[in-house]
């Protein structure tokens, strides 16, 4: 196992920082399409309003905006991504059959970002990807959020709940005032509906779960990061069993200021302010990973690795996004320690040119 350059202890940043968290609604972004230095820190909901990326001629080429959407069932799992990069927008349905490990993808380009519709601020507005080849559609109602997407081979229907007061990990990431993100990260929503795989129609049934990447910012060219996931039960000292979520995140946040780490538990965040070691063999992303930091230390044994690689000139990128499971312990605001055992997820590690 070799360890990502993150993880040296060289260059590891300093630890018992504290992130500021934002309480109230307040612009990402300045008049002038600058960011807004009072838009800097964490929040428990999402409130930070994006209009003004992909706005005018400021950030040309770096705004980057995206929803995606993961549905996890007993069976399958299921993503859905509505982007637009400012020079093209890319759609995507991807599934996965998880006891035969077969995936269907389809992926859509359009050279503009006009086939896709993204709304300012989450949940102002529907979400659409508009093409032959791939449909999504994401919307707010009584019931929750619900999503639906067509190919030629799936059909998705399903709705997304939000139990009264759980929270969720939104963050800003500033590289400088022309380059940052922002990121909501909401995993472990109740999802039921149906899922059509070539006409055979399979339940999304009770028990399973989705994950929410809500995606706005300026990015450099230049990106590379990991993201894990994990949802499930942990056990406490007296045996009490408590709803885990797990959301870590790794080497895009190197800039010092802010990361995108916390874990849920029973619903409400538990923020974790310094980055994570992250270790695995990027030869051989099957072997099991390990993440650890001051508050947590898990190991993650992937069963399925789902690669990627696109090559288009400037444009380039490589994806293994590893499903499996988390096992290990975390430790809480108030110092509780949890023990988890075959937490289902997933952790990813990918590089862009973009």
């Amino acid at each position: 196992m070799t360890d990502h350059p993150s993880e040296r202890p060289s260059e590891r940043l300093t630890e018992g920082r504290t992130e500021r968290e934002i309480t109230a609604d307040v612009a990402l972004c300045l008049p002038d399409g600058r960011l807004n230095p009072d838009a800097i820190g964490w929040s428990r909901t999402s409130l930070h309003d994006t209009s003004g990326i992909g706005r005018g001629l400021r950030g040309l080429g770096r705004n980057k905006r995206w929803e995606y959407w993961a549905v996890v069932t007993p069976d399958h799992v299921v993503a859905l991504t509505t982007s637009a990069l400012d020079y093209a927008a890319l759609h995507q349905v991807w599934a996965l059959d998880r006891a035969s490990g077969e995936e269907i993808d389809a992926v859509a380009i359009s050279p503009s970002n006009r086939s896709a519709t993204l709304p300012g601020r989450l949940g102002s507005g529907p979400v659409r990807s508009r093409t032959r080849a791939v449909a999504i559609a994401v919307d707010e109602g009584p019931g929750g959020t619900r999503l639906r997407a067509r190919t030629s081979h799936v059909d998705l229907d399903v709705t997304v709940a939000r139990p009264v007061g759980r929270e969720l990990v939104g963050v800003v990431v500033p590289w400088s005032d022309r380059r940052f993100q922002y990121t909501v990260k909401d995993v472990g929503l109740p999802a039921t509906g149906t899922l059509r795989v070539d006409g055979a129609v399979r339940s999304v049934p009770e028990g399973s779960w989705a994950v929410l990447d809500h995606g706005r910012g300026r990015w450099p060219y230049r990106a590379a990061w990991q993201w894990g996931v994990g949802f499930g039960d942990g056990v406490a000292a007296d045996g009490a069993r408590h709803e885990v979520a797990l959301q870590l995140g790794g080497t895009w946040t190197r800039s010092g200021a802010t990361t995108e780490n916390g874990v849920l538990v029973d619903g409400r965040v538990h923020k974790l302010h310094d980055e994570l070691d992250w270790a695995f063999d990027r030869g051989a992303h099957l072997e099991p990973w390990r993440v650890r930091g001051d508050r947590l230390d898990l190991t993650f044994l992937p069963a399925h690795d789902r690669v990627s690689r696109t090559q288009l000139g400037l444009v380039a990128s490589s994806t293994h996004q590893c499903f499996g499971s988390w096992s290990g312990w975390i430790t809480t605001d108030d110092g509780a320690r949890l023990e988890i055992d075959g937490l289902d997820g997933w952790a990813e590690d990918v590089a862009q040119r973009w």
